[in-house]
C-alpha cells in the first residue's frame, strides 16, 4: 500500500487512471471506481486510489469522515455487488490538514471484475464501461499460476461436459446486466470464458464442473453431499434414510433444501379460540445456511470426501472437509462479516444463483434462527482438516 507521502502527492495531482476524487459518498460511483481500479486496464500493477471528501481541484470538501461512513465503505468489498471480490483497504487519513476517507484498490489477479454485471475501467481521468476488445484484454491479463483451486483447469474435460442450457437459462441472466446481455452476440463459449469458467485453451475449470457440469462427480470426486438419518444418537445406530445429493450446484442445493425440509418435524399447538402455533424441531433457514457453508468453504483439492449431513435423534452434525482458511482463525471464526474464500469463483456462483444473500453472514444468521426457534446454541469445532457444526434439537 502507498505511504502517506505518496498519498499526499496524489491527492493534489491531476486525476488519472490511478487516482479519482469525490466530495461525497455515492455508493454506485464508488463501486464503479473500485471495479475500475481492480481491473487495472493500463497494467500499472500498482494500487488505484479513491479519495472521498475532496473537491475536483484537490481542496478539502469538509466531509465528516465518521465511523459509519468507513464501515459502509468497507462493506462494499464483500456485499456481493462487486465480483470477484476486490482487494482493498479503507482508512481515515489527514492529508494537507484535510480529513479524508481513502480507498486503495489492488489490481485483481483474475479480471475482469464486474459491478452489478458491468465491467468498469479507467481511461485516463475518466471512468467508463469496457468495450468488448477492452474486456478481452482484461481476460488476457489473468495469471493462471496464481489462480485458486476452483479456477484450475480440469484436464481431459471439455465444454461438451457442461450443461450449457443450464448456464444460459439460470446463471447468465443474473450474472450479467440485462441491457448488456440484450446486445451481447457472444457464443456460450465466449460467455463462459468471460465469466472465468474456461481457461484460455477452452478447458472448463473446477467451478465450471461443480456449477454446470452434466456429471460433476465424474471430475470432482467430492462434489456432492452425503445425507444420513440415524435412528439413535451414534453412527452405529440403525440408518433410517440416506441419500447422496449430487448434480450441478443449483440442482444439488435445491434438492438438499428439499431433503432437509422433509426431515424436520413440526409440532402444532392449537390454542383454543386463539391461534395455531407451529414449532419445528430445527429451523430450516439455519440448516440451509450451515449446509451451504459446508459446500462453499470446503476443500476440493486435498480431500475427495463429500460434505456430510448426519441427522441423529438429538442433533444434526454438518461436516465440511478442510479447516479454516485465510484470515478466518479460531478466534474470529463465526463472527459477523469475518470471511475468506478458498473457492472464490464458487462463492461468486452461489451469490449469482441466489443461494448467498450476503457474504460473511451465514453463521450469524443460523445462530439467530436457532435462538428464535428455541434451539440450544450452535456448536462449532474447527480442526486443521475439517469444520464441524452441531445443531441440537429444540427441547
Amino acid at each position: 500500500m502507498l505511504t502517506d507521502e505518496e498519498l499526499l502527492a496524489l491527492v493534489g495531482d491531476l486525476e488519472s487512471d490511478r487516482v479519482e476524487r469525490t466530495r461525497s459518498f455515492r455508493q454506485d460511483k464508488v463501486c464503479q471506481a473500485i471495479c475500475a481500479f481492480a481491473n487495472d486496464l493500463p497494467d500499472h500493477r500498482k494500487p488505484g486510489v479513491l479519495f472521498i471528501g475532496v473537491e475536483d481541484d484537490g481542496t478539502c470538501a469538509n466531509l465528516p469522515i465518521t465511523d459509519e461512513l468507513l464501515l459502509n465503505l468497507a462493506h462494499l468489498r464483500s456485499n456481493g455487488n462487486i465480483l470477484p471480490f476486490p482487494e482493498m483497504t479503507v482508512e481515515r487519513k489527514t492529508l494537507a490538514e484535510c480529513e479524508l476517507a481513502v480507498i486503495q484498490v489492488q489490481p485483481h489477479y483474475s479480471p475482469p471484475v464486474r459491478f452489478d454485471g458491468r465491467v468498469w475501467i479507467r481511461v485516463g481521468p475518466r471512468r467508463a464501461q469496457a468495450t468488448r476488445d477492452e474486456e478481452r484484454r482484461l481476460i488476457e491479463k489473468r495469471r493462471a499460476g496464481d489462480l485458486p483451486f476452483d479456477q484450475h483447469p480440469v484436464r481431459g474435460s471439455g465444454v461438451d461436459d457442461l450443461n450449457l442450457q443450464l448456464f444460459q437459462s439460470t446463471y447468465l441472466p443474473t450474472a450479467v446486466a440485462p441491457d448488456v446481455l440484450a446486445v451481447n452476440d457472444r457464443s456460450p463459449i465466449e460467455q463462459l470464458f468471460s465469466l472465468h469458467f474456461l481457461t484460455a485453451e477452452g478447458i472448463p475449470n473446477v467451478a465450471a464442473h461443480l456449477t454446470f457440469g452434466k456429471d460433476p462427480t465424474s471430475w470432482i470426486a467430492g462434489g456432492y453431499v452425503q445425507f444420513v438419518r440415524f435412528d439413535g444418537t451414534e453412527v452405529t445406530a440403525p440408518i433410517r434414510s440416506q441419500k447422496e445429493i449430487t448434480g450441478p450446484l443449483p440442482e444439488m442445493l435445491r434438492l438438499l433444501d428439499e431433503v432437509l425440509g422433509a426431515h424436520i418435524s413440526v409440532e402444532t399447538d392449537v390454542r383454543t379460540g386463539v391461534t395455531e402455533i407451529r414449532s419445528p424441531d430445527y429451523p430450516l433457514v439455519a440448516l440451509q445456511q450451515l449446509a451451504r457453508n459446508a459446500v462453499l468453504h470446503r476443500t476440493y483439492e486435498t480431500s475427495h470426501a463429500p460434505a456430510r449431513v448426519y441427522w441423529f435423534s438429538d442433533r444434526i452434525e454438518i461436516h465440511s472437509p478442510g479447516g479454516l482458511y485465510g484470515q478466518v482463525n479460531a478466534q474470529n471464526f463465526g463472527q459477523p462479516g469475518v470471511t475468506d474464500y478458498r473457492n472464490p469463483l464458487l462463492a461468486e456462483a452461489m451469490k449469482v444463483l441466489g443461494f448467498v444473500q450476503r457474504f460473511g453472514m451465514g453463521i450469524p444468521l443460523a445462530r439467530r434462527e436457532l435462538q428464535t426457534n428455541g434451539n440450544p446454541e450452535l456448536e462449532l469445532i474447527a480442526s486443521p482438516s475439517a469444520v464441524l457444526a452441531t445443531v441440537r434439537r429444540r427441547p
